[in-house]
């Protein structure tokens, strides 16, 4: 097995090579004066089983589509020099939520993706909360992994809801599957009752609205709000206010990615939310040192999901 990192970051693609107990392997990123890259494997990928980590989310170096570039371009070096399978072990799949055409002449995004990378020779992706797991699965050819991130919330929030109602909520209807499945896997971890809502939610051109209307009972409970990710954080906040309103004793909001732009560290200070926990799979850089939000965050590792999920599927190429 060959572990590679295109993360400038690093520290997710560190803690992945700790946890499987194997190195990272090295690789050559040179930069010429004009903007084009030139990456290259300094070992020799011929038969090996190999796994590229790249989160596609943007900055603090580098766009998401200068990523998902370098992540191409490598993909098809390994494979231009014999690697017997290439996997893409993506935490952050970028293009991602533009799954669906909603008006007129829209793109495809995800389709795009993945018919991009499929082109370059992937056999494999592993990505943690896709936006809509079924327009994930169903965009790729090749095999995918989709490792849901409520998982990795599962021991976090257990020392912080106490003895109190519980209740796995939705902030919008797109996201009812994913909050139903937690609900049931919590009823199992805790062996006793967890409440469901949905909050209601439109967006048009990009604005957010809704009417405050909570469809189930909240009253007195303490809420898990259920994401698969937050950007401005406006849809959160929004679905947090209706939520006391309606009777929520407090709200504890849980999404696998944390991309916080805009405004989002003033809309998350609201009083509404009272925790933030988030993954590994974005460092929240976008957040200032010391701001409300930084005092209501929680980030959580999703890397020992995709270790196991790496062990699962790892295989001895013949030859």
């Amino acid at each position: 097995m060959l572990l590679f990192s295109l993360d400038p970051e690093g520290g997710f693609a560190t803690a992945l090579a700790t946890e499987l107990d194997e190195p990272l392997s090295a690789h050559e990123d040179r930069r010429f004066e004009d903007g084009e890259h030139k990456l290259r494997p300094l070992v020799d990928p011929r038969g090996a089983d190999t796994y590229v980590v790249c989160s596609l989310h943007g900055g603090p170096q580098h766009s998401p589509h200068d990523k998902l570039c370098r992540l191409l371009f490598f993909i098809a070096t390994l494979r231009e020099h014999g690697a017997a399978r290439v996997s893409a072990v993506v935490p952050y799949l970028a293009y991602a939520r533009k799954d669906r055409q909603t008006k007129p002449f829209d793109p495809v995004t995800l389709r795009y993706v993945a018919q991009m990378l499929e082109s370059v020779g992937l056999a494999q992706l592993l990505v943690l909360e896709a936006h809509n797991v079924a327009a994930f699965q169903n965009a790729f050819r090749c095999t995918t992994v989709h490792l849901p991130a409520h998982r990795a919330f599962d021991a976090a929030v257990l020392g912080l809801v106490g003895s109190f109602p519980l209740a796995v909520v939705s902030p919008d209807p797109g996201g009812v599957k994913r909050a139903q499945l937690w609900r049931e896997s919590l009823e199992q971890r805790l062996a006793r009752p967890v409440g469901f809502a949905m909050v209601d939610k439109r967006r048009s051109a990009g604005v957010v609205s809704s009417a405050h209307l909570v469809a189930g009972n909240v009253d007195g409970m303490t809420v898990l709000l259920l994401d698969d990710l937050i950007a401005s954080g406006e849809t959160v906040q929004r679905a947090a206010l209706a939520l006391r309103e309606a009777g929520a004793r407090e709200v504890l909001v849980c999404a696998a990615h944390g991309l916080f732009t805009g405004t989002a560290p003033q809309v998350l200070a609201d009083d509404a939310v009272s925790k933030v926990l988030v993954t590994d799979s974005v460092p929240p850089f976008r957040l200032p040192a010391g701001g409300a939000v930084q005092a209501k965050l929680r980030v959580v590792s999703a890397v020992p999901l995709f270790a196991q999920a790496i062990r699962a599927c790892r295989f001895s190429p013949l030859g």
